[in-house]
């Protein structure tokens, strides 16, 4: 069990990766409370670029002798075991810490930690209810897994005792954490390369709600959260469609292309909430964030606003640009059930194709859920698909782009970002939405392209 005053009497903190986007709200958090810090990282960065702004010294190139004079030292989980600098810090005696068991210690230093989870959604929903608390007096810390504009990337150390974080279920990360305000707004099938089963999906869900210390906030509309918070001996508020919850949407429509709702607490209609993202599946993520800013205190008006003025977080359907008058837009969907949620919330906005370029993210996942990607994916008009991102696995399953290129009508699928970006150059056309998919690096695809010349009329 990790020493939870660690930080206690600590005076320089090392950053093993700082550049990441992960570790700079952490490394602004603690430099704001008087630690002193240094860092490291191997790319220069727009985020490297802020640390040294603040001005924290950082080395580009990791390197044994950087640790020197440390008394803790911080590493992203993407840091190798092999890297020169963690086999000094692990060998120097001085306590390392893995990213997500800092961001833990953090959370124990706020008197409310507001915990957001779920399989789907998280980013959205922690950047939703960032954007409402920005219009409030009440400051607070955030910590979200993705940059948003607002905020001019992905957290802020604030001055009262609230922390607004998103917490991620991979290898069980938010056990990690200390919520005393915890939303779940799904739970589904995903990272079963580690939990095996959705069974134990929902058991890990289930530990994160028995260490919430005060409220849970739930998603009353899935079936997969209900059972993982069955019999919890906790306040539980319920939000989603039914009027059976505590919270909940009606009246849904379209105003400007975005959807628009009434929200309800039982028979009290609260107001009515516009929203600037598209996306059906976005009303149940702004009713999560409107939810969870009542319970903090926030006037409805000031929750009004804040939605109306969310345009979306980095990679969440991120309009990039236009080329050969098509709509080139980048989002962070990896699992079917996201790739669905974004596909329909283009076909609402009324694009003439949709060309969906995806980036399959782990060979586990792309085995596992083959044929539910190839369901999901057939939503677009027509589908491209890059090679499979292995990222930490080695391909044990013998899976490949093409295997689930043969299962989705007209797929095409190519090696290397520039053949994908040969390829589109030459099918699409005015009113077209291409639109890359994947949480890995498949934005580049779409970079490439707008970067390209456009074709003479």
């Amino acid at each position: 069990m990790m020493d939870q005053n660690l930080l206690e009497g600590k005076r320089h903190i090392h950053f093993i990766g700082i550049g990441g986007s992960g570790m700079f709200p952490l490394a602004e958090i603690l430099h704001s409370e008087g630690f002193y810090l240094t860092g490291s990282d191997n790319n220069e960065t727009e985020t490297l670029q802020r640390v040294r702004d603040l001005g924290i010294p950082v080395t580009l190139g990791q390197r044994a002798e950087n640790i020197e004079g440390a008394d803790l030292i911080v590493h992203t989980a993407a840091i190798m075991a092999d890297n020169p600098e963690l086999i000094a810090a692990r060998a120097s005696g001085v306590p390392v810490l893995e990213r997500s068991e800092l961001l833990g210690l953090i959370s124990r230093r706020y008197d409310n930690a507001v915990c957001i989870s779920g399989t789907h959604g998280k980013t959205t929903t922690t950047s939703m209810l960032t954007q409402i608390l920005l219009g409030t007096e009440i400051d607070p810390t955030i910590v979200i897994g993705g940059k948003l504009p607002a905020l001019g990337g992905s957290g802020h150390a604030g001055s009262s005792d609230i922390m607004v974080c998103e917490a991620c279920e991979f290898v069980d990360t938010f056990l990690k954490l200390k919520s005393d305000t915890a939303v779940i707004l799904n739970v589904d099938a995903d990272h079963l390369d580690y939990f095996g089963t959705l069974e134990n999906v929902i058991r890990s869900f289930r530990k994160f709600a028995e260490q919430t210390t005060r409220t849970v906030i739930i998603n009353g509309d899935d079936a997969n959260t209900c059972k993982a918070v069955e019999g919890l001996d906790k306040e539980i508020i319920t939000f989603g469609r039914s009027p059976e919850r505590d919270y909940y949407a009606v009246h849904e429509t379209k105003e400007g292309g975005f959807p628009a709702f009434d929200l309800m607490k039982g028979d009290t209609c609260l107001g009515h909430i516009t929203l600037s993202v598209p996306g059906s599946h976005n009303v149940l993520n702004a009713t999560a964030a409107a939810v969870t800013a009542l319970r903090l205190g926030v006037p409805f008006e000031l929750i009004q606003s804040g939605l109306a003025e969310f345009r979306g977080a980095g990679r969440r359907f991120e309009i990039l640009g236009k080329y050969n008058g098509a709509v080139i837009a980048d989002d962070y969907a990896h699992h079917p059930a996201e790739i669905e949620m974004t596909l329909k919330a283009a076909r609402e906005l009324g694009y003439k194709r949709i060309i969906a370029v995806f980036q399959p993210f782990t060979y586990s996942r792309t085995a596992m859920l083959l044929n539910d990607f190839a369901k999901t994916l057939s939503l677009a008009d027509h589908v491209v698909l890059s090679e499979i991102m292995g990222s930490r696995e080695k391909n044990t399953y013998n899976i490949y782009a093409k295997d689930l290129a043969d299962k989705i009508d007209g797929c095409r699928w190519f090696s290397t970002f520039p053949e994908i970006v040969d390829y589109l150059t030459g099918v699409i056309g005015e009113g077209d939405l291409v639109i890359t998919m994947g949480c890995g690096d498949i934005y580049k695809a779409a970079k490439l392209l707008l970067s390209r010349s456009e074709p003479k009329a």
